[in-house]
């Protein structure tokens, strides 16, 4: 059966997108969570992909010795939950918890792969996302091969900000602890809290309870001022030739 989200228009059924993964329909419904609160859990049937409506999400991973790391954030306008489609359903390798408030769209392994074969605005948009998702998981390989843990922590604050994304960096950062920033730029707690303190004293973040981030980081990172090595030094030059309007893609590069 169709979605519901099939309209009229000048005589011709038009697939709306933005309709689809607004409103519950057939295979799909609108799950929501509180804060701490589980999507899936790791070991879960994987028998469904999951869209953020609204909200911010961690995906970690456990390791066989019981070890949890936090692999990576969501928010608004991101699929989790691919790993259904792949051949026979199998169990999830991550789970998701929720860090604010959060809607999500869960749609059906059934209904996501009719709607992938019959809706061709539908698997553009997600064939982008899992465009962007590799792109930003082989960034975030030469994040972790090549940056100090200081820069990963500043690319970490500046992607949690949506710097470079479409639209204005949001005002502050979702609710995340030291040991989660530790998890995912791979360092101790004791460093991260190193860094912060100096990104404040430096007037690249505010936190008072929420944290802040200014752009000044982000043109401190393009201005490569972060080397580990010089980690108590105030300031240094700048390298010549480099943008601070730059987007947050060439951290990357």
């Amino acid at each position: 059966m169709a979605h519901a989200c099939i309209h009229a228009l000048d005589g011709e059924q038009s697939f709306d997108v933005a309709h689809f993964l607004a409103c519950a329909g057939v295979g799909t419904r609108i799950v929501h969570c509180d804060p701490n609160g589980v999507l899936f859990s790791q070991g879960d049937s994987a028998d469904s992909v999951f869209y953020v409506q609204s909200g911010r999400l961690k995906v970690t991973v456990v390791s066989a010795n019981g070890k949890e790391a936090t692999i990576t954030l969501l928010s608004a306008g991101d699929f989790i939950g691919e790993d259904s489609l792949t051949g026979t359903a199998g169990h999830r390798s991550t789970s998701v918890t929720a860090i604010t408030p959060s809607y999500t769209m869960k749609i059906t392994r059934s209904e996501m792969i009719r709607v992938m074969h019959d809706e061709h605005k539908f698997s553009d948009l997600f064939l982008s996302h899992l465009l962007a998702r590799s792109m930003r998981t082989q960034a975030d390989l030469v994040d972790q091969l090549f940056n100090s843990s200081e820069k990963r922590l500043a690319r970490l604050l500046l992607l949690m900000a949506e710097y470079g994304e479409p639209g204005k960096p949001t005002k502050f950062i979702p609710p995340i602890t030291q040991e989660t920033l530790a998890e995912m730029v791979g360092t101790t707690r004791s460093r991260v809290s190193f860094f912060m303190n100096r990104f404040r004293k430096l007037g690249f973040i505010d936190y008072n309870g929420r944290i802040q981030i200014h752009k000044s980081l982000l043109n401190a990172v393009l201005h490569d001022l972060l080397p580990e090595h010089n980690s108590q030094s105030q300031r240094l030059a700048p390298k010549p030739g480099i943008s601070p309007d730059r987007r947050i893609a060439k951290l990357c590069a």
